[in-house]
C-alpha cells in the first residue's frame, strides 16, 4: 500500500509543480487519438505487439501539405484523416449540406458535436479552398517524374543471447533459429500528393536467414504497390500490387487493422475509402493482386478486386495417401499461420504453402445523404482446410471454397444517421451488424450498434464490430455517449452486453458477458489533456478447478483504473504521466490485482536538431492476468504496446537527430527488467535472465 501511494503522489507532483505555466502545445503528426485506440486495439491480446503503421499515418504529413477541402472532400476521404469520430462526421455532412458549403474556417464552431479541441486538432489538415487546378490535372508521367522520395533503413535486436540463437548444447530439446538476432528493414515510396503512391518493402524478422539458406534472394518478406487515387472523374481509384479493401461494415471483407471498443465511444463504424494501399509488415491483413474503383456515374461507383497470394499454413498429408510411400502429397491444412515468422525449420515449411485467390466486386449508388451498395467475395484455397476435430469449432468453415455477399447501406436524417451491414455465406448463414450515430443535444453524442452473428457464419476476410473476431457465435448490443457538459470538460461511456450462443476455445458452453468503461476528461487548449477512467468486464471463461481436470464454466471480471496526465511544459518540453491499477478475480481462484506507473519527457527544441523522447516505468502486478496495455513511441511509424506486468521496471529512450538536409537519424534503446522472475520470454525467446534490452536505429532520407 505504501508503494501504491508513493507511485500516486508521484504522478500527480510535476502537474501540481507546473500548474501555473502557459505555452503552446506543438502539432503532432500523429495525434493522441491513435495512442488510445492502438491500446485498446491490443487490450485483450495474448501477446507484445509491434506495428509498422506508416499505412496509416503517412498520409497526414501529405493532408499537410495539400489540406483537404471540406467544401468538397467525400465522407470515405474525411473519415480517412483518423481525427473525427463517427458522429462529429456526419455532423460536419450534414451541415455543409444544409449550408451548402463553408464560407469560412470558423464556421466549424457551429457544427453540433464540434470542440474547439477538435478543431485544433484537424486546423493543419484541411481548408475550404478550392484544390490546386494544376494539380488535379496533372498526368501520369508528370506525376511519376515529380513528386517526393523517401527512403527508410532500420535495425533492431535483442541484445540479450535468447534461447534460439544459442548453441545446440545449450538447447538439447528444441531446434535453433536458423538465421542471425537482426530484424532489418527497408523501405522506398514515391509519392505526388495524395493521389500516387508507389513503394517497395523488405523486412527480415529477428531469426530468419538473409541471402542464404530458404531466402537466398535476401529478405523473408517483401512488399511493393501502385496506388493511384482521384485520377480523373471516373477512375477513382487503382492498386496494383498490395492493398487493402473494406467492404460495409467489414462482415465479408475487412483487409488492415479493424478498431472496435474504444475510448472514443461514438467511433464504432468501420468507413474509409473502399480501396487503400499497403506498405506495412504484418504479413497477413492485406490483399496481393489487383483492384479499382470506377464512377460509372456520379451517383453509381463499382469497385472490382483480385487477389492471389500465398498464406501460411500447417499442412497435412491426405488419408489416402498415408500408406503410401511415394507420395508426398499435402492436400490438406489445418489451419493459417498469422504470424509471419519464418525462424526454423518448421515455420518455413509452413511458409506460403497455401495460395489464397479472393475475387470480390462492390457496387455502390451514393447520394447526398448516404449510400447503399451490394458486395460479394470468393475465397478459393488450392488445398482443403480440415480441422482437428473439437467441439467448439464444429461450425467452422472447412473446406476450400467460400462466397459471401452482402447488403451494407448508410442513411442520414437531419442529425441521425443509420447505418449497417447484413450479409450471407453460402452455407445460408446470415449475419446483420446495425448502428445508429446522432447528436442527443449540442453537448451530447450518442452510438448504439446491435450485432447478430450466427454460430455458422462463415468468412475468411471479415472482422466486424465485436467482442470477439471473425463475425460469428456472437450477439450484442453495444451503447455509447459522449457529453461536454462545460467547458475543458468531456465525458464518455459505454456499456456492451453479448452472448456467444455456441462453445468457444476458452468456454466449453455457451457464455455471456457485459462491458462498461466510463471516463472523465479534463482539458486545456495547448497546455493539458488528464483524464481518469474506470472499465470492468465480467464475461463467462474456463477456469481449472482445483484437485481436478475438468474445468468450469465461471464468470470472471477484470477491472481496470487509470489516471493519465499530459502538460505542455513549454513549447519544447511536454510531461506525461500514467497511473493504472487493475484487478482480476472469479469464484474458484484467488484475485489477482497489482498496479504500473510510468512517466514520460517529450523534449522537441525548436531551432534545434536533437529531440528525444523518454519513458520510466515501474509495474507490480500479480501475473499476467493483470497486465497494462501501455503505447510506446519508437522510431518513427513503428510503435510498440506491451503490456506490463509481474513485478519490474521498464525504460526507453528514443533520440531523433534532423541536422542534415533530408535526412533523419534516430536511435532506440529500451529495456526490461522482472524482480520476481528468473528470466523473461518462454521456449526459444527467452533470455536466460531477468532482463530483455532492445536497441535499434533508422534512417529516413527525402529527396
Amino acid at each position: 500500500m505504501k508503494i501504491f501511494l508513493l507511485a500516486f503522489f508521484t504522478l500527480l507532483l510535476p502537474a501540481v509543480m507546473l500548474w501555473g505555466q502557459r505555452d503552446t502545445l506543438p502539432t503532432e503528426l500523429i495525434p493522441d487519438l491513435s495512442e488510445q485506440r492502438l491500446e485498446d486495439l491490443l487490450q485483450d491480446a495474448d501477446e507484445e505487439a509491434d506495428f509498422d503503421l506508416n499505412t496509416i499515418f503517412e498520409d497526414l504529413a501529405t493532408y499537410q501539405k495539400n489540406p483537404l477541402n471540406l467544401n468538397e472532400a467525400t465522407e470515405e476521404a474525411i473519415r480517412d484523416l483518423g481525427l473525427l469520430s463517427d458522429v462529429q462526421i456526419s455532423n460536419l455532412l450534414a451541415y455543409r449540406e444544409t449550408m451548402q458549403g463553408f464560407i469560412a474556417i470558423y464556421e466549424l464552431q457551429a457544427v453540433e458535436g464540434m470542440d474547439v479541441e477538435t478543431i485544433r486538432r484537424i486546423l493543419p489538415f484541411v481548408n475550404l479552398g478550392r484544390a490546386d487546378a494544376d494539380n488535379f490535372q496533372a498526368s501520369l508521367k508528370e506525376m511519376l517524374t515529380t513528386g517526393d522520395n523517401e527512403l527508410y533503413l532500420r535495425w533492431n535486436r535483442v541484445l540479450e543471447t535468447q534461447r534460439g540463437f544459442r548453441p545446440l548444447e545449450e538447447r538439447p530439446d528444441s531446434t535453433p533459429y536458423l538465421g542471425d538476432p537482426n530484424q532489418l528493414y527497408f523501405r522506398f515510396r514515391h509519392f505526388y500528393s495524395n493521389r500516387l503512391s508507389i513503394g517497395f518493402t523488405a523486412e527480415k524478422d529477428r531469426g530468419e536467414e538473409f541471402f542464404t539458406g530458404s531466402n537466398r534472394k535476401g529478405f523473408d518478406y517483401y512488399s511493393a504497390h501502385f496506388f493511384l487515387q482521384d485520377y480523373n472523374k471516373r477512375l477513382r481509384a487503382l492498386a496494383l500490387g498490395d492493398y487493402t479493401a473494406n467492404f460495409g461494415q467489414g462482415l465479408i471483407l475487412f483487409a488492415g487493422f479493424g478498431y472496435g471498443k474504444s475510448s472514443l465511444v461514438t467511433s464504432v463504424r468501420r468507413g474509409g475509402r473502399t480501396l487503400r494501399k499497403y506498405s506495412s509488415v504484418n504479413e497477413a491483413l492485406f490483399l496481393r493482386g489487383a483492384a479499382t474503383t470506377l464512377a460509372l456515374s456520379d451517383r453509381l461507383e463499382l469497385t472490382a478486386l483480385v487477389s492471389w497470394r500465398g498464406r501460411d499454413g500447417n499442412l497435412l498429408q491426405a488419408q489416402d495417401t498415408l500408406d503410401n510411400d511415394f507420395d508426398n502429397d499435402f492436400t490438406q491444412f489445418s489451419s493459417l499461420n498469422l504470424s509471419g515468422l519464418h525462424r526454423t525449420a518448421a515455420e518455413i515449411e509452413d511458409r506460403n504453402a497455401i495460395q489464397h485467390t479472393a475475387i470480390g466486386a462492390s457496387v455502390k449508388w451514393k447520394a447526398t445523404k448516404g449510400h447503399i451498395a451490394l458486395n460479394a467475395v470468393h475465397n478459393r484455397l488450392d488445398k482443403t482446410l480440415t480441422l482437428t476435430p473439437r467441439v467448439y469449432n464444429r461450425f467452422y468453415f472447412s473446406g476450400n471454397q467460400l462466397t459471401n455477399a452482402s447488403v451494407d447501406y448508410s442513411w442520414r436524417i437531419r442529425n441521425l444517421t443509420l447505418f449497417g451491414e447484413t450479409a450471407w455465406s453460402d452455407n445460408g448463414a446470415i449475419a446483420t451488424i446495425n448502428g445508429l450515430l446522432t447528436t442527443l443535444h449540442r453537448n451530447v453524442n450518442f452510438a448504439v450498434v446491435q450485432r447478430s452473428y450466427p454460430r455458422h457464419f462463415q468468412t475468411l476476410l471479415g472482422d466486424p464490430f465485436g467482442e470477439t473476431s471473425g463475425g460469428r457465435n456472437e450477439k450484442g448490443i453495444y451503447a455509447g455517449i459522449e457529453i461536454h457538459p462545460f467547458k475543458h470538460w468531456i465525458i464518455s461511456a459505454y456499456y456492451d452486453v453479448w452472448e456467444h450462443p455456441w462453445l468457444r476455445v476458452n468456454a466449453d458452453a455457451p457464455s455471456r458477458g457485459q462491458e462498461y468503461r466510463f471516463r472523465i476528461t479534463y482539458f486545456e487548449k495547448r497546455r493539458l489533456d488528464a483524464y481518469v477512467e474506470l472499465r470492468n468486464e465480467i464475461k463467462g471463461v474456463n477456469v481449472k478447478v482445483f484437485d481436478s481436470n475438468l474445468d468450469a464454466l465461471l464468470p470472471q471480471q477484470r477491472l481496470q483504473m487509470r489516471l493519465h496526465c499530459a502538460y505542455q511544459i513549454n513549447k519544447a518540453l511536454e510531461w506525461r504521466g500514467r497511473l493504472d491499477w487493475g484487478l482480476t478475480d472469479n469464484p474458484i481462484n484467488n484475485q489477482q490485482q497489482g498496479f504500473g506507473i510510468y512517466q514520460d519527457i517529450l523534449f522537441t527544441p525548436i531551432g534545434m536538431p536533437f529531440s528525444f523522447t523518454s519513458r520510466i516505468a515501474y509495474f507490480d502486478t500479480d501475473g499476467y492476468q493483470v497486465r497494462f496495455y501501455n503505447y510506446e513511441q519508437g522510431l518513427l511509424y513503428n510503435f510498440s504496446i506491451p503490456p506490463y506486468y509481474n513485478q519490474g521496471t521498464r525504460f526507453y529512450l528514443n533520440v531523433r537527430y534532423k541536422g542534415i538536409r533530408n535526412l533523419t537519424l534516430e536511435a532506440r534503446y529500451a529495456r526490461t527488467y522482472w524482480a520476481n522472475q528468473d528470466e523473461i520470454g518462454s521456449g526459444l525467446e527467452s533470455t536466460g535472465k531477468p532482463i530483455r534490452s532492445e536497441v535499434g536505429a533508422q534512417l529516413k532520407y527525402k529527396f
